[in-house]
């Protein structure tokens, strides 16, 4: 059976939606594609394994990806890790 990571909504309104995810040791998302473009702070430091490459992330160091990706997220590391998504719903002013 497969680890699942966790998720905790924050924000859900007309702009953004802002989640929360935690992932223990071998935790994964499951494979999903992203329908709004968005934007991922890492609030630890750790080892992802995203699309099939590890991934070393640092707190607080942001990327932003376009709206379509597919992936699976786990964490390849030994320790917790977490992180923020925040997916763009419109145009912001």
């Amino acid at each position: 059976m497969t680890l699942q990571a966790t998720a905790l909504m924050h924000v859900d309104d007309e702009r953004v939606v802002v989640t929360e995810w935690r992932f223990a040791p071998g935790a994964e998302t499951g494979h999903h594609v992203h329908t709004r473009p968005y934007v991922v702070v890492p609030l630890t430091d750790g080892t992802l394994g995203i699309g099939g490459s590890d991934v070393t992330l640092c707190a607080g160091q942001a990327y932003a990806r376009p709206a379509g990706v597919a992936h699976n997220v786990i964490n390849t590391g030994t320790n917790e890790f977490r992180f923020v998504e925040i997916e763009l719903k419109g145009m912001l002013p």
